[in-house]
């Protein structure tokens, strides 16, 4: 693994009471760990010192360690070298940590929710990844809410002392979602994510309401004994009216490319020209697994059910379902570094892992 550097510290929460959990919070960088210096520039945020930024912190009798990347990144930046540092920092922080909470930027931040889903669903802790649309120093922000809203669901327990929320989750404006359930669609509002497809888990008001049956179980799995390997060799097909025949053979044709996203219009359905339908075949048959998302938000992918899908079911596209895109393509990086055979990386992808489709 590439050398991604960073430092770990026990923030001083200066308590009389014992702490209730131990909880990891992870800055990768982005909007919400940034303020102003002397010069008026935005500068990266010295999380050494976020809980006097942020005081109401000292309220939840926690026990916070901070890891910070040493060299923030944009989250335009992140790929899966820096989903396996986070990984890798999980599983080494396992044992003394009750939950984690991941600041990262929004940008990729459903991507890094949906991989790392796939990477820990024995991990039977909290991982709540939130960030900000303003910088914690900018007084309208929503880091604050945010931050304290997730450090809550990271540490809450049932009655039974098991953890709320045991899954891979992503916290933003008051709404948590099921990590590889969110996708961004805002870029200017604080409401800038949403889960079109499957209920949100909790929501925070003046109490924080839990939907207990949307959320995962407790899994009864051993965690992985190694990391992941990603397969990059991928790429995304996206259709629109007027797409020609050179631009779908330069990402089909390319012997580098394993598998494709294919964005389709609706329930799934797409042109059907001959020209393309035989693009399409003949990829199949030289075993490029094709996974067929619907371009819509919310909804789902009903191959055959108009005759414009009916030819791609027939090709050997894969139906991707309710899969967002975010979870489609980051499954399918997933699936195919596991090595199996073409039929094999098909059943790996259309069997559910942790509630990403279905």
């Amino acid at each position: 693994m590439p050398d991604i550097t960073y430092t770990k510290i026990v923030l001083d929460m200066a308590s009389p009471k014992p702490p209730k959990a131990n909880i990891l919070l992870i800055y990768t960088g982005g909007t919400f760990g940034m303020e102003r210096n002397s010069e008026g520039n935005l500068v990266p945020f010295n999380f050494a010192r976020v809980v006097e930024s942020i005081p109401v912190i000292r309220s939840f009798d926690l026990q916070i360690s901070v890891v910070a990347f040493d060299k923030p990144i944009d989250s335009s930046d992140m790929n899966p070298t820096h989903w396996n540092r986070l990984i890798q920092i999980i599983l080494d922080e396992e044992s003394t940590h009750d939950g984690f909470v991941i600041l990262h930027g929004t940008d990729t931040m459903a991507f890094t929710a949906s991989a790392l889903s796939y990477a820990l669903p024995g991990l039977n802790k909290p991982v709540v990844i939130t960030g900000a649309q303003l910088p914690v120093s900018m007084p309208r922000t929503d880091a604050r809410e945010n931050l304290i809203t997730a450090l809550e669901i990271a540490s809450a327990r049932q009655p039974n002392g098991q953890p709320q929320v045991p899954e891979v989750s992503l916290l933003f404006n008051h709404h948590l979602m099921r990590g590889n359930r969110a996708q961004k669609v805002q870029s200017s509002k604080f409401d800038a994510f949403r889960s079109e497809n499957y209920p949100l888990l909790a929501e925070a008001g003046i109490e924080i309401t839990y939907n207990q049956n949307a959320i995962l179980p407790l899994v009864n799995q051993p965690m992985a004994g190694s990391l992941p390997h990603w397969f990059t060799g991928v790429g995304v097909l996206k259709l629109f009216p007027g797409i020609t025949k050179p631009a779908v053979e330069a990402l089909l044709n390319n012997p580098a490319v394993k598998g494709v996203v294919l964005e389709t219009f609706g329930a799934g359905n797409a042109i059907t020209s001959d020209w393309f339908i035989n693009c399409i075949t003949e990829a199949v048959r030289r075993e490029v697994i094709i996974l067929n998302v619907s371009q819509c938000l919310g909804g789902y992918v009903h191959q055959g059910m108009y005759a414009t899908s009916q030819l791609l079911a027939k090709a050997g596209v894969v139906s991707g379902l309710d899969l967002t895109f975010e979870a489609a393509i980051t499954k399918l990086m997933w699936v195919l570094g596991r090595g199996l055979s073409y039929n094999s990386t098909i059943n790996d992808l259309l069997t559910p892992i942790c509630g990403e489709l279905g």
